[in-house]
């Protein structure tokens, strides 16, 4: 199951994305919400952390000024829907109702999704994928709410995680519940990836308000070309970094909860110094193969 035979390694190169249903058992996908659940009952958000997470257009340039997003690459941090608190910063939903998302290090700081990401299995995609140092440079547990898991724009991740070539940044998406077209499943304009990126997230200096800026702009995307990806709760789906997705609003009574990490080919690559993501000190981006 985890080694790709050559049909599916032909489709994701002409693709940019690949759907290995079945990848993980219910058992395995039970075990990551139950551990969310954990750590979100022992959620103890200051005030001033409570950041509204927005990957529309106009929302970066606020999310970004926070110290609280562009230093949470080495920690567990937690992201809110938009709307979720009163003026005051108090919750007017359940808190656990609340979350967009929690990044950026559960691969790193929490056994459970530590042994999932470093999984044999896990390794086995990678070899048959042919990577030589995989390491993982970040991870995120994707709630996208009912009725409040805000659309996802169309975007392309290496906008985010530079490197230099391209072409060394890989999304590893895992459906823990049912993605269907009603609760928010992914969309890609597929054979999107092979056209290098056209804007891009950079960091700006220490101390700037915002925090972030970006480069370039995306084109008009046509919406036409975008077909949706409707997967079973245990599918995982392969994203290549320069490859066009997104996802709707969930507008049912249903969560589409999925937990993702980005692994970075570190052979002959250059990191984006510019990223607002870096390693640290505390957590240098860690080996996939242990």
């Amino acid at each position: 199951m985890a080694h790709l035979n050559p049909e599916q390694l032909q489709k994701f190169q002409e693709d940019g994305f690949l759907v290995l249903e079945g990848f993980l058992s219910a058992d395995e996908c039970v075990a990551m919400q139950q551990r969310i659940g954990e750590i979100v009952a022992k959620m103890d958000v200051p005030p001033h952390c409570r950041t509204e997470f927005s990957t529309q257009k106009e929302q970066p340039s606020v999310q970004g000024s926070s110290d609280y997003f562009l230093n949470s690459g080495d920690k567990i941090r937690f992201f809110f829907e938009q709307g979720v608190f009163d003026k005051k910063g108090n919750f007017l939903v359940p808190p656990e109702k609340s979350i967009n998302k929690i990044g950026h290090a559960l691969h790193a700081h929490d056994p459970v999704f530590k042994c999932v990401t470093h999984s044999p299995k896990m390794q086995a995609l990678a070899r048959s994928l042919g990577l030589q140092m995989p390491v993982v440079v970040q991870s995120m547990y994707i709630f996208k709410q009912p009725h409040l898991g805000g659309e996802v724009t169309p975007h392309q991740d290496a906008s985010f995680l530079y490197t230099e070539p391209l072409g060394r940044v890989l999304g590893i998406w895992i459906a823990l519940e049912d993605a269907t077209l009603e609760n928010g499943c992914l969309w890609f304009i597929p054979g999107s990836h092979t056209s290098g990126v056209s804007r891009r997230m950079v960091r700006a200096p220490a101390g700037s308000v915002p925090g972030i800026s970006f480069l370039g702009s995306d084109p008009a995307w046509d919406n036409s070309l975008f077909v949706p990806i409707p997967v079973q709760r245990g599918a995982l789906v392969l994203i290549h970094g320069e490859v066009v997705h997104k996802s709707e609003q969930n507008l049912s009574d249903r969560s589409r909860q999925a937990y993702t990490f980005h692994l970075m080919e570190a052979s002959g690559t250059i990191w984006s110094p510019e990223n607002w993501l870096q390693p640290t000190a505390k957590l240098p981006f860690p080996s996939l193969y242990t």
